[in-house]
């Protein structure tokens, strides 16, 4: 198993305390977050990006482009790019800069998003979500791997001879891997083109999550890839070690059945992947993704996951668990001592093993 930190670098007054702090303290946290998450030793950090609601993570190319600068091993990825409000030309431009600043260290998560704003924000049709996609998608791969690109579409403007500049880093398109919450599409596109999936693994039940990561190993074999490099991430739903359970259920509960109430939509009231059905702590540890309790608990509730979706990369965040800077580190910390050990070892991957 490989392990990463994602944020979306949420910027919502405290639940508890309606506290808020600057922004740019906000985003430096982040920063700092990364380099911390390479000294630990965890394989990849990754930004979200969102155009809608309370956070400040609109340029994902811009912070990873810092953390970039203050790394020098950690992969950078995204969670995920919105490619669908996106122009690929832009994409596979800052992607490829950011490419070169990392030297090679760059791999996309690509995906409608998780905002329905976003679309009328970018004067776009909610309805196409999904031809955006993957036409956006279909370009943005010719753009990496060709030049002189002639293509012609529906969503922007054609293109005659263009090569995009700069090239990836060594003359190798990152790596892109494909954001599946809800829909068979996510994982029909990425099983077409031999492509990973990073499932959201989030506010739904284990079932559907599998039922989608399912689908995608059974379209990726008949498209004629090789199963063994199906690889398969996992998000979670946040991250929060105690030494037992009790105690983590003890200090973590206010805060976190704060939050869900924080951040319900009733207007997306009953469209799945918006609001967590996990509304309490205890449930949320019983029947959520989280990984909230003790090192074994986690250990054991990452490996029960492993067994229904065989994946190869844990996501963890750390920042939606109230605690400050210093006592996320310290998460970070217990993590990566006392739980990415034994699940190495428990689950192997050859995931940024190949040549």
């Amino acid at each position: 198993m490989r392990f990463q930190v994602l944020t979306i670098v949420g910027h919502a007054p405290h639940p508890l305390t309606g506290e808020l702090g600057p922004a740019a303290d906000r985003i430096a946290e982040a920063v700092q977050t990364a380099v911390a998450a390479e000294r630990l030793g965890f394989d990849a950090y990754a930004v979200g990006e969102r155009h809608a609601g309370p956070f400040l993570s609109s340029s994902p190319t811009v912070l990873l482009g810092a953390v970039a600068a203050r790394t020098t091993r950690i992969r950078l990825l995204t969670g995920v790019t919105v490619l669908a409000v996106l122009d690929p030309v832009r994409v596979a431009e800052d992607y490829a800069t950011l490419d070169q600043l990392s030297r090679g260290r760059v791999e996309l998560v690509v995906g409608k998003g998780a905002e329905a704003g976003h679309f009328g924000l970018f004067g776009l049709d909610e309805e196409r979500q999904w031809e955006y996609q993957a036409e956006k998608y279909e370009l943005l791969r010719r753009l990496w791997r060709e030049e002189e690109v002639t293509w012609e579409g529906r969503f922007r403007p054609p293109l005659k001879n263009v090569t995009t500049l700069p090239r990836p880093y060594g003359g190798r398109p990152p790596r892109v891997w494909h954001g599946s919450a809800t829909s068979l599409r996510s994982p029909e596109l990425a099983a077409r083109h031999g492509d990973p999936l990073f499932s959201a693994n989030a506010v739904q039940p284990r079932a559907a999550y599998a039922r989608l990561i399912r689908h995608y190993r059974e379209r990726f074999e008949a498209y004629g890839h090789d199963p063994r490099t199906a690889y398969v991430g996992a998000g979670s739903g946040g991250l929060f070690i105690a030494d037992t359970t009790r105690e983590a259920v003890t200090r973590f509960k206010d805060y976190y059945e704060a939050r869900v109430r924080q951040a319900h939509r009733p207007a997306l009231e009953g469209r799945p992947g918006y609001n967590t059905p996990f509304r309490t702590v205890e449930d949320a540890v019983a029947h959520g993704p989280h990984l909230i309790g003790s090192p074994q608990q986690i250990i054991d509730k990452i490996l029960g996951y492993h067994e229904s979706y065989r994946h190869d990369l844990q996501s963890v965040t750390v920042d939606a668990s109230g605690l400050t800077l210093p006592g996320q580190i310290d998460q970070l910390h217990r993590f990566a001592e006392e739980i990415a050990p034994a699940v190495r070892r428990e689950a192997p991957t050859t995931l940024w093993r190949e040549p």
